[in-house]
């Protein structure tokens, strides 16, 4: 008796359909995804069980180092260029337009305003590496600090969102300066950047 013969099947798989739908989710989370903001120094923040978020648009970040160097930065390039304007004209320091198209470039900021005009001469990689050794001033005798929020708050307006982003080894003494230069600009309301931490559900005995 002759054996039955099984028709051979193709075993190729058609991975257009595949294919398709990867290039839809990498379209999708390159479309959606925020980059996070460089910074010059690394800050490590305190816990926290709060899980409120601050808004991504209209942010003025005050950056605090373990050392208490402060750095700021604002999301929009326009604020940039008018609050560096209003500190020029502050300090009687005229800044080129080659000089506003670096700042407004800048991701953070944070030296002292009668400095800028060299700083912002440096290439950029010197820039990143050089940042972190400066901070902007904060002592009573010259603090900038109070007069970067005062511009910055009057180029944006009464929409835009401080938030302060410290270091859990930085030095209370400097956070609470730096919230008394906001309170003496009434500015009361702002937001303490932390990290989320994971209560356990276990109970010791």
């Amino acid at each position: 008796m002759s054996k039955v013969k099984v028709a051979r099947k193709s075993t190729l798989i058609d991975m257009t359909a595949m294919s398709d739908v990867t290039v839809l989710l990498l379209t999708f989370f390159m479309l959606t995804s925020t980059f996070v903001k460089k910074e010059p120094v690394q800050v490590k923040t305190p816990g926290s069980v709060s899980e409120i978020k601050i808004p991504e648009t209209n942010i003025l970040q005050i950056l605090i180092d373990p050392s208490g160097k402060v750095f700021m930065s604002l999301d929009k390039q326009k604020d940039m260029i008018q609050t560096l304007s209003d500190m020029g004209n502050e300090y009687g320091i005229a800044f080129t337009p080659e000089e506003i198209q670096k700042f407004k470039l800048q991701k953070t900021f944070g030296v002292d305003i009668k400095i800028m005009k060299q700083f912002l001469a440096q290439k950029a990689e010197v820039q990143d590496a050089e940042l972190q050794k400066y901070g902007i001033p904060t002592d009573s005798l010259n603090n900038q600090f109070k007069k970067w929020v005062q511009f910055a708050r009057k180029s944006n307006g009464k929409d835009m969102t401080i938030a302060i982003k410290a270091d859990q080894k930085t030095p209370y003494k400097v956070i609470k300066s730096v919230m008394n230069s906001l309170q003496d600009l009434n500015e009361n309301r702002y937001n303490l950047i932390t990290a989320l931490k994971v209560e356990s559900s276990a109970k010791k005995e």
